[in-house]
This record gives structure tokens, sequence and C-alpha cells, in this order.
């Protein structure tokens, strides 16, 4: 099937998360306040996210089959996501990730385990190539194989889409990836785990992007919570506030809803830095609810944030 706006390639998990002032120190248990499961994964919460900001979307994924593959499937009926490259597999459970919630910050800590999608393959993803064929913006993570990133960079180049890395969690990687790479997209922890350069303000982030541009990426975009994101690269550089947030609820998943907005932006035609305050909406909405896919704005909440 042709003509997506937004392919992904990436994992589902279920998500199992905790609310609680702080973690427990080993040895140690605390009582929660709080606890919810449902879908998870960077991919599935992208594809979620583009889908229900009105995009028209895929994954290519595995999972297993078990009972939080069935929510797997059940998450992406809902919002209409395509999965016709979702393979189901027998032989290893559906991923999980344990998410802690603080309740004075609304800040996270999360332990991911793949799964089924750690098999992810090269193989899976030439058999996805229906895809690739008409799709606008392609993006992937590191959850899955490096090497399974890189096969769907490269054939969505192939196929002339916009290819955009969302390096996390971050891992040291060769610069051959970064030449696939029109966008790369981590946040201030990834960056500096990708060049060395510790990213503690603006000009440290601009710093980070230029090393990413230099090993071969053609834009670098930083996103910097609070303080928005940077993009550097082909459009120059620019920082892009972030849109001011009465009370953070929940920032598990914002940057899964940045990068869904700016890759859905930039498959509707909107110029690089339209596309970053779009995926800068979409965040600042998610974060304003509880959990991951859950918390994925509407369209129309997205336009309401932009048009005021």
């Amino acid at each position: 099937m042709a003509g997506h706006d937004v392919v992904v390639l990436g994992i589902f998990v279920a998500d199992l998360a905790f609310r609680a002032p702080r973690l427990p120190v080993m040895g140690e248990t605390i009582l929660g306040q709080g606890f919810a499961m449902g879908p998870g994964g960077k991919g599935s919460n992208q594809v979620i996210a583009a889908a229900r900001a009105g995009g028209k979307a895929a994954i290519i994924t595995r999972v297993g089959t078990d009972a939080f593959g069935e929510i797997a499937r059940k998450a992406w009926a809902t919002d209409g996501v395509d999965t016709s490259a979702v393979i189901a597999d027998p032989d290893a459970p559906t991923g999980a990730a344990f998410i802690f919630v603080s309740t004075e910050t609304g800040n996270n800590a999360i332990i991911v385990e793949s799964g089924a999608a750690a098999k992810l393959s090269p193989a899976d993803v030439n058999a996805a190539d229906h895809l690739f064929a008409g799709a606008r913006v392609f993006v992937t993570q590191f959850e899955q194989p490096i090497e399974t990133a890189m096969a769907g960079l490269a054939a969505a180049r192939r196929h002339g889409a916009i290819t955009v890395l969302n390096p996390a969690p971050a891992l040291p990687v060769e610069d051959a990836i970064f030449a696939l790479c029109d966008y790369v997209t981590p946040n201030e922890t990834e960056a500096a785990t990708l060049t060395g350069i510790a990213v503690d303000t603006v000009e440290d982030a601009r710093r980070a992007a230029v090393d990413l541009v230099r090993r071969g990426a053609r834009n670098a975009l930083i996103t910097l919570g609070d303080k928005g994101a940077l993009l550097h690269g082909e459009h120059g550089t620019h920082l892009v506030p972030a849109f001011p947030v009465s009370k953070v609820v929940d920032t598990t998943g914002a940057g899964d809803a940045f990068n869904a907005g700016f890759c859905l932006a930039l498959a509707e035609g909107r110029p690089a830095l339209d596309a970053v305050r779009f995926g800068c909406a979409v965040a600042g909405l998610s974060v304003q609810k509880p959990g991951t896919a859950p918390a994925m704005p509407t369209r129309a909440e997205i336009d309401r944030l932009l048009a005021g």
C-alpha cells in the first residue's frame, strides 16, 4: 500500500507505569501512589501519535502471540495504523517496559525489554518494501538492532522518503548511519552519548549538533525539554521554543510525541522550522496527560494550540 505519510520501524512494549515520590534503593520496598498499564515502545508511540494527529501511518515490527501482543493490535486498530508489516512471533514474548514516574516532578526513568522486536532484522525490512513505496517520511530508533535501523533508513532513502533517526536509547554508533539521515533527533542525554559533548545549555546543544552534521547527518535536531528544540544544518541554526505548560503530569513519551509531530508536519510539506514547532506543540500537549500512547493529542487539539 503506497502513499503513507509516516512509516515507522520500531518496537511495541506494554508499559507498566508506577508512580511514587522516588525510586527505591537496592533492597528497599516502597509504596507506590498509582499504577497503569498501556501501550508503549518508541516506535508504537510514534506511529500512534502520527495517526492520531491526522496522518496515514504504518509500523514495521514484531510482537508475540500473547496478551501484550493483543494490546498492541487493539491500540493500533483504534487509531487506524497500517499493520500489514507486523510479524507475529510465536517463539518470543511481546516487549514490556518498567516506567517509574515521579509524583514530585512528573519526570521518568525507564527499563525496556524489547522481546520479540529484538529479533527485527533487515529481512523484515525488505519484506515491508510495499510500505516504503510512496512513503513521505520514515523514522526509526535504537530499540531494535542497529543493523535493522540502518536497513530501514537505506530502504527509505532508495524510495525517496525523508529519513529521520531518533537515536534512543543512545548507543555509540559508526558514522555510516548518519549519512543515511536527513534528520537526527536526540535529546540532551542522547546527544551527549553520541558526541561526547555534555549538553547542559543551548550552546552545548549547538556544538553537539554541529558534530552530528560533521559526521554525516544532513540536519541535527536536539530536543531540550522546556527550552524547546535546536535545529542545525541545511536550514541554518535555530532554537524553536517549547509551548508553555501550566502543569507537567507525565513526561513519558514526550520525545515520541515530538518526533511523530515533526515527521507528520514534514510529510505534509511544512518547512522544517514549522515542522519543529508542530512537534513542540504535540509534545507540549502530551505531557499534560498521564501515560504514553494514551496521552498523544488529536489533530483538533494540536491545531487549537498552534492557532492560539
